[in-house]
């Protein structure tokens, strides 16, 4: 099966990590604990941090007023 086919997560490696042994840097979950958790609970087992989702041009353009680009000094000008 592809991530497509699966949902878009990559099941077989967080599979790996929410059942492989903490010595091992997993989770050290058993088979039946790791598929009673939903998907927000092993991301916050796992550390990740919500995220603002895909990127849209609003977003990008929120970016680019935040953080914009600074000339170096005696670099060329852009075309």
């Amino acid at each position: 099966m592809t991530r497509k086919a699966l949902g878009g997560l990559d099941w077989p490696g967080l599979m790996r990590v929410g059942m492989r042994p903490p010595a091992q840097g997993g989770l050290g979950l058993k088979p039946v604990e790791f598929w009673a958790l939903t998907p927000a609970e092993l991301a916050l087992m796992l550390g990740v941090e919500p995220g603002r989702g895909v990127m849209t041009r609003d977003r990008l353009a929120e970016l680019v007023a935040r953080f914009p680009d600074a000339k170096a000094k005696g670099a060329p000008p852009t075309t």
